[in-house]
This record gives C-alpha cells, structure tokens and sequence, in this order.
C-alpha cells in the first residue's frame, strides 16, 4: 500500500495499492466547476493522467494552450539514426523544463513508452534530414548548441548558453553525427568524472536543459 498525497485540492487524501497505478484524483466531489477548461469526463471519473496538480481535470487542450503561454525560448533536437531509446527521455525532460520544441531528426518513428505520455503536451517536429534542421533553424534566427564530449568542446559548467538556441544531442554510442557536428555553432561538453566514456542522451539532455534553467527561468508556478 503507498499513501495517495496529491496536497491540497478538491478532494479527500486517501490509501492506495501500487499494483493499480491509482494515482490522480477521483471523481470531482460536488457540482462540477463552470470552467470551459476543465473536461467532464474527467471530472465525473477522476484524473489519472501524470500531471501536476494544478492541471487535474484540464482538457488536454487546454493544458497545453497554458504550457504554450509559458514556453521557454530553448528547443531540443535529437538524432534518430537507429530508432534510439533514449528519445523518450528527451522527451520527458523537454516537457518537465517546458522547451519550445523537441525535433526528431532522421527516421519518424521513435519508442514513446520512455516519454511517459507528455509528448501529449509537448510539441515535437519531425526533420527527414540534418540540412533541413538546420535549415529550420537558421530561418529561425537559433544557433545550433551542440552537446557532445568531442575534442575542441568548452566545458557546459563554465559558460552560459545562449538563452534562445537549439540544444542538440546525438545517439547513444556514436554521439553527434559528422553532419551533425559540422552544422553546430557552439559545441559543449558534460564534465565526467567515472570509468564510462560517455552518458546517454537522456541524462545528457537533462543536464543540459537544467543548465539553461538555472541561467534563465523563474521559479516554476505554485
């Protein structure tokens, strides 16, 4: 059994078991609220999804027209070479730091179940090709950030990237592809200090993205 502590709110606290994933909120209690955001089958059935608590029983329209009000002026790539696990990670972190954009660049199809379902929340760009990202981003005025432990890198720790920029990591294992490298305007590296050669994308985005947070973003709302 794992205590339900969703904080304050509309509802009572209660006891759940964690082979029923009973997290969220049960159904609305008292008359439903008049607020074209909040969506009726939620409130008459409750609200599972993994939100914060102050998205429960939004209209998934809605929780992202109030996340787009809010975007940071960072974008997130990644290389999608050879169908990487790691992209759902990417993913994940985008949306908890609330970035512009993911963009998936090369093959479309990428394992979701590593996103958690927040790419329902998250705006995420498909580019065939490196020439066409970085097209892309030059006709949007975004220097192209690459994150990579290459010769020639500056230290991530030691500088401020640029607050509005495309932060691009490549697969696990080959890294950023030549294309890739040779397209960057600025390339960083994470400081490591163990026995691996390298960390996956999804810990390396993470990181990255904090790094432009601490540097840029107000404190997250109540």
């Amino acid at each position: 059994m794992v205590c339900d502590s969703r904080g304050p709110g509309p509802y009572p606290l209660g006891i759940v078991t964690e082979d029923q994933l009973d997290v969220g909120v049960g159904p609305w209690p008292g008359d439903p609220p008049d607020d074209p955001r909040y969506d009726p089958e939620l409130l008459a059935a409750g609200d599972r999804r993994n939100v914060v608590d102050r998205y429960r029983y939004w209209r998934r329209e809605a929780v992202v027209a109030d996340l787009d009000a809010r975007r940071h002026d960072f974008h997130v790539a990644i290389e999608n070479w050879q169908h990487d696990f790691n992209i759902g990670t990417v993913v994940r972190n985008a949306n908890a730091f609330l970035a512009a954009e993911v963009h998936i660049v090369g093959l479309r199809r990428w394992n979701r179940r590593g996103a958690m379902v927040t790419d329902r929340y998250q705006h995420v760009r498909h580019h065939p090709t490196i020439d066409g990202f970085v097209g892309w981003a030059a006709d949007h005025d975004l220097p192209v950030v690459g994150i990579d432990n290459l010769p020639g890198s500056r230290p991530l720790e030691t500088t401020t990237l640029p607050r509005r920029c495309v932060l691009l990591f490549g697969q696990e294992g080959p890294g950023l592809s030549d294309a890739a490298r040779a397209a960057c305007d600025q390339l960083f590296s994470i400081a490591q200090y163990g026995s691996t050669r390298s960390i996956n994308a999804g810990v390396a985005s993470g990181i990255a993205m904090h790094a432009w947070i601490r540097a840029y973003a107000a404190a997250p709302p109540p």
